[in-house]
């Protein structure tokens, strides 16, 4: 059976063959991940991704490849994103993150520019972790065929020297020396042979990851040659009627969004008879979706808009540019909206995440108006970055502890607070719960405080920045409530969210 066009066009070019620099860097890839991965993620990770990008780059350099500026931009953002498990406990920020992450690096190795390329580029890490294996047993193949012993055997035998001697006068200052004793203990990992099959399968894994990366930066599949044809013109009235009758549906409620949610609670209670809060909570999903249900409107408007002449390219621009400019207004409607409701009940993961996501959004549609007056031609990439910058900054905000910090402020001004839901935070929120008044800090850190007790004793390679912080204050002081003052307090209720 014949190839399908479009695979023989992205199908990579012969790599070239695998340097001693690439292995090298795979080995100590595997060597780190079955180190420090065993035990979680935090500062390991990074120990982990650095030798495989050094691995990627000597593949890259072998074969000729030079570092172009966007290159080093999704490198840097990479690196950027990697760190967020160093730094949050949270473990959803932290997916985020690194599937953030995942999209930079396949950017980085692939150079993709148009949209088809960015999307797929994912996929070629996944065909270069399968044709890297092929490619370092056939490098390895080509050098034992000719090792010069003489000039290698020398080589091992004074790493396998130094190895022992480390070993045995590491092992004789430590029994000398109580401190000695502890910093090493504190900086080496502590492996069992019951850890072997684990550690094992992190070493392989790390060790194929990063030849996989090593192959795709020495020839990565081009994806931008497919070729994916427009979709057919249509005529001036038959496009643009309907989008013109959206806009007038859109700049009908946004004067409605203007006079109303804008102007004040007795606006809201003499329109429709709701609180503020009520009001809010109405619409913010609904709003949401008609953000999104845009960016389709405007990619399918896009593929099928006339095109026969400047005259059709201004009609585009017009429509299509009022359209966004009246989807920023929903933009601001739902956010508003959103700071209404967090101000009646408090904030929480879900609403975080939905208001970020808007916001991101807005920033999308702030993108394809720019495109529209300057060309598209960066319109991917920056769509890209802007996922992935928002990701980082979603990290390094720290959700939860944003969560804790807005409902220990209400709690300050109102006497409300809901304490059932903090069970569900991660450390990264205990530094502001620890600004509540006894016994609420007690009964808002209990939760937290037993799941770090179960976790136990954490190497510092495999604890995050605000892991360590939360142990610290825990410790400088303990929770001390009894359970049925908690349980009085609302502390272990039922939650639905």
């Amino acid at each position: 059976m014949a190839p399908l066009p479009w695979a023989v066009a992205a199908q990579p070019a012969a790599a070239a063959p695998v340097s001693t620099a690439v292995l090298a860097s795979a080995l100590a890839a595997g060597i780190a991940a079955a180190l420090f991965l065993g035990d979680g993620l935090g500062p390991g990770l990074l120990l982990v991704a650095l030798p495989a990008m050094v691995a990627a780059y000597a593949a890259a350099r072998t074969a000729g490849r030079t570092a172009r500026p966007w290159t080093v931009a999704w490198a840097l953002g990479c690196v950027a994103l990697l760190a967020v498990p160093a730094l949050r406990d949270s473990g959803w920020p932290t997916t985020l993150a690194l599937l953030g992450a995942l999209l930079a690096g396949a950017l980085a190795l692939h150079g993709s520019r148009t949209w088809h390329g960015t999307l797929l580029s994912p996929l070629g890490l996944l065909d270069g972790t399968v044709t890297g294996i092929r490619w370092t047993w056939a490098g390895l193949r080509s050098r034992t065929s000719g090792v010069d012993r003489g000039r290698w055997l020398p080589v091992i035998k004074a790493a396998g020297v130094a190895a022992v001697l480390l070993v045995l006068f590491g092992a004789l200052f430590a029994s000398a020396d109580a401190a000695f004793a502890d910093l090493l203990g504190g900086l080496v990992p502590d492996v069992s042979i019951g850890d072997g099959p684990v550690r094992l399968l992190l070493f392989l894994l790390a060790a194929v990851v990063a030849l996989g990366l090593a192959r795709t930066a020495a020839a990565p599949s081009r994806w931008d040659r497919i070729e994916i044809s427009a979709g057919k013109p249509r005529s001036r009235v038959e496009w643009a009627l309907p989008l013109i009758v959206l806009n007038l549906l859109f700049a009908g409620f946004n004067a409605v969004q203007l006079a109303v949610l804008f102007g004040g609670h007795d606006e809201v209670l003499r329109s429709t008879g709701l609180t503020y809060s009520e009001y809010a909570r109405q619409g913010f999903w609904q709003l949401l979706w008609a953000t999104l249900l845009t960016l389709a409107v405007i990619a399918l408007a896009l593929r099928w808009a006339p095109r026969s002449g400047p005259a059709d390219r201004r009609l585009v621009r017009a429509v299509l540019g009022t359209l966004c400019a009246l989807t920023l207004v929903v933009v601001a409607s739902a956010l508003r909206r959103m700071d209404l409701y967090v101000d009646a009940y408090g904030l929480t993961r879900l609403r975080v995440s939905v208001a970020a996501m808007e916001l991101w959004l807005g920033v999308v549609i702030v993108l394809i108006m720019a495109a529209g007056a300057f060309g598209a031609r960066w319109l991917p990439r920056a769509v890209v970055g802007s996922a992935a910058a928002a990701a980082l900054a979603f990290g390094l905000a720290s959700p939860d502890a944003l969560v804790a910090e807005k409902n220990t402020n209400r709690f300050q001004q109102t006497g409300k607070i809901d304490l059932a839901y903090f069970r569900f935070l991660s450390a990264d929120a205990v530094p502001a719960l620890d600004r509540l008044p006894e016994p609420h800090r007690s009964c808002a850190l209990r939760e937290i405080n037993d799941e770090l007790a179960r976790a136990g004793q954490v190497p510092w390679y495999a604890m995050s920045l605000d892991g360590y912080r939360a142990r610290k204050i825990l410790d400088d002081r303990p929770v001390t409530a009894p359970y049925e003052v908690c349980h009085r307090l609302g502390a272990f209720a039922s939650r639905s969210e």
